[in-house]
């Protein structure tokens, strides 16, 4: 069977016209060296401080150090499917965890993903875990207090709300034990707990979720878990994300 010219012809012209491309931007680099954690990348030359990187596998980077010719990132999460040669993609989106009312009574790491098996979280909106601190003039003073539970602190030492305050002592003193039990007391008060766990065992962490249960504590509770089992950089962000999540209700 003879094929003419101008059928062939045809055939390429309707198929150009049928062709269809979607042009995406987006600025890439490529992975030169993972050391714990901590990954060099060639290129991202538009890539900012502080932003969100996107690894194969779905692993989330923070950029920390910007040079002209490489990124220096830290990976935040498990790193050990990362190699040489792999493509990241930068996300346009500063470091943000979920915030809002749909946090409240649920455990999640220091990005905000649930990690009790009590399925997805409906987040309000995603704030930034570093913002600019008001004023000292916008600031309200501290005019309420906040009653622990302990008739000696609540006597002697109050503590007012929107107050800072250090409990130092020696190790199995029961400071934790006097923290769990300040968010318990305030069932009936109206205040937002975040109870941030840093570097403590898993069991100790669970142990401290099933009390709160027990007391019907969680409803008013967000616990932020970084145990010792996880890498340091989830270590080191678990306060700024416990922050961010409680600065959704003081606003």
């Amino acid at each position: 069977m003879a094929i003419k010219a101008s059928e062939i012809s045809d055939l390429i012209k309707a198929r150009i016209e049928k062709f269809e491309s979607a042009a995406e931007e987006r600025n890439v680099g490529t992975v030169v060296t993972v050391t714990d954690g901590i990954v060099r990348i060639h290129g991202l030359a538009d890539a900012k401080y502080g932003e969100m990187l996107e690894f194969p596998g779905g692993s989330i980077g923070l950029a920390l150090n910007l040079e002209q010719d490489s990124v220096g990132a830290v990976v935040l999460g498990e790193y050990k499917h990362i190699g040489e040669g792999d493509t990241v993609k930068t996300t346009g989106r500063i470091l943000e965890v979920p915030v809002g009312e749909g946090l409240l009574g649920r455990v999640v790491d220091s990005l905000g993903n649930p990690i009790d098996g009590k399925g997805p979280i409906n987040a309000a909106r995603h704030a930034p875990v570093e913002r600019v601190a008001p004023g000292v003039v916008y600031r309200k003073s501290v005019s309420q207090p906040v009653q622990t539970g302990y008739k000696a602190i609540d006597a002697m030492v109050q503590i007012g709300r929107g107050q800072r305050e250090l409990i130092i002592g020696d190790r199995q003193t029961g400071k934790s034990a006097l923290a769990v039990d300040t968010i318990i007391n305030q069932k009936t008060s109206g205040i937002k707990c975040i109870y941030v766990a840093i570097g403590q065992k898993q069991s100790s962490i669970a142990n401290v979720v099933r009390k709160l249960e027990e007391h019907d504590a969680m409803k008013h509770t967000i616990v932020v878990a970084a145990s010792a089992s996880t890498p340091a950089s989830m270590q080191y962000l678990a306060p700024y994300a416990g922050c961010a999540m409680g600065e959704y209700f003081m606003d």
